[in-house]
């Protein structure tokens, strides 16, 4: 057998066990584990917020690390997760964190189809999951607008331009439903053509700094009201 075709073995070989460990974790619960350990030796922040998403989530804490300066500010969004994926580690990442509010922003993955096809209504579906589990834990919930995006880098084609602001509606409606707050940051965020400007997003998906400041004077506004509740 040649070295080249023995290279190529090890290679498949060596992605079949990776893949493999990915399936075996597949809401990535491994990731905050130690963290969550961490939070729950300490004493207890009766203030906690739990920021639950993906990666424009997790990118704000290097997007702009002075908004998490707050200790009572926990990032617990995880890069290219859909909403069937926060679900699953929605207990271990807010509810056993036992924070008075959380920030649910999720949508866009499921869209794109980064987990397989899902219908708006599913996803609607999902993020109302884990409202109805932060309300049985006394967990106050705030349901956020899926960001603006005119179309996905990684998957074009997907129509979000479109879709997204028909999830939204769905969102909008849920959060009456539900009698729990609606954080707007579409309205605040996107351009003529349901698009993000450049300046708020280099690819048209991910925040800049810039694009996380507004995200932030809108999240410091409404935070402070479920606090209240």
């Amino acid at each position: 057998m040649s070295k080249h075709r023995i290279l190529v073995i090890a290679l498949l070989s060596f992605l079949s066990f990776f893949k493999n460990i990915q399936a075996q974790d597949w809401p990535n619960l491994a990731k905050y584990q130690e963290a969550n350990q961490k939070l729950l030796s300490a004493p207890i922040d009766e203030n906690r917020v739990v920021f639950m998403g993906n990666s424009i989530t997790e990118g704000w804490s290097s997007g702009l690390p002075s908004f998490f300066e707050n200790p009572s500010y926990v990032n617990r969004g995880i890069s290219g997760q859909t909403t069937p994926q926060m679900l699953l580690r929605f207990r271990q990442d807010v509810i056993d964190l036992k924070p008075k509010a959380v920030l649910i922003l999720a949508g866009t993955n499921d869209i794109a189809g980064n987990t397989g096809p899902m219908s708006l209504e599913q996803i609607r579906d999902n993020i109302q999951s884990m409202v109805e589990l932060a309300q049985a834990n006394n967990i106050n919930p705030i349901i956020c607008s899926v960001l603006p995006a005119s179309d996905y880098p990684w998957k074009p084609g997907m129509e979000p331009h479109i879709k997204i602001p028909q999830l939204n509606q769905l969102l909008q409606q849920l959060a009456r439903e539900k009698n729990v707050l609606y954080l707007d940051y579409f309205a605040a965020m996107a351009n003529t053509r349901n698009g993000l400007p450049k300046e708020l997003a280099e690819d048209g998906v991910h925040p800049t700094k810039a694009g996380y400041e507004i995200m932030s004077k809108i999240a410091h506004k409404i935070i402070p009201m479920a606090l209240k509740n």
